[in-house]
């Protein structure tokens, strides 16, 4: 059983109560521009409201959703059913821990997103999930990403430490969240042969939504060679 079970139900509500309406505006950014998706990855999106949006949104795409919790997946479903997308929607749970799980990794998507679930890895599972990911999307693929995040400079920088760190207490708490800091995700992605396009800031840079595309040249296909040997 997942400890983020237990969140499920409350956890929109935990949401808005604690930032508003920011984290799902953060979701939400690049979605005008993944209207022509096709083969969508979920990974972790909780209950589901970017799913459920991006499905409405890109018509004619099926989305792949994993996570470690039935009872946010049970949540996500439910949300597709209620716009009617629910026959587009494929669910899996398992762990990320280590990794795509096989069932993914022979598919190809052309876009992955992962909004607010990076910060639940630390940067070894985080390059264990890029590993996977450049083997399982299409050339041209993108990659949406909303996250956390601590300003380098500026008047934010202390207070967004505060947060994050409070953040992560009480997830640790709630759900026994073994990761207790936020990975820096940018080099691995990069290095996995991703390159970022667009980003848009919020709270004072908090929070940022992130979209990047996957970047083929002989040196990303190499390194990524090598690591599979």
């Amino acid at each position: 059983m997942s400890g983020f079970d237990r969140l499920a139900k409350p956890y929109r509500w935990m949401e808005y109560l604690s930032f508003g309406t920011a984290l799902e505006r953060c979701r939400f950014h690049f979605l005008p521009q993944l209207r022509n998706t096709q083969h969508a990855l979920l990974l972790g999106d909780g209950d589901g409201r970017f799913t459920a949006a991006l499905l409405q949104k890109a018509e004619t795409a099926d989305a792949f959703a994993i996570d470690a919790s039935k009872a946010m997946l049970h949540a996500l479903q439910e949300r597709c059913a209620a716009v009617g997308t629910e026959n587009r929607l494929q669910t899996f749970c398992t762990s990320l821990n280590d990794g795509l799980p096989k069932i993914a990794a022979d598919k190809r998507f052309d876009l992955i997103a992962t909004h607010f679930f990076l910060d639940c890895l630390n940067e070894a599972e985080v390059e264990n999930v890029a590993h996977d990911a450049a083997i399982c999307t299409t050339p041209d693929a993108h990659w949406v990403i909303s996250e956390f995040r601590v300003p380098k400079h500026g008047v934010m920088q202390l207070p967004s430490r505060l947060i994050v760190r409070l953040l992560y207490l009480a997830f640790r708490f709630l759900t026994g969240l073994r990761a207790q800091q936020l990975p820096a995700y940018e080099a691995i992605l990069q290095c996995n042969g991703w390159h970022m396009q667009q980003q848009q800031m919020r709270l004072g840079g908090l929070l940022v939504s992130e979209l990047w595309q996957r970047s083929d040249n002989a040196d990303t296909a190499e390194s990524i060679k090598s690591k599979q040997q």
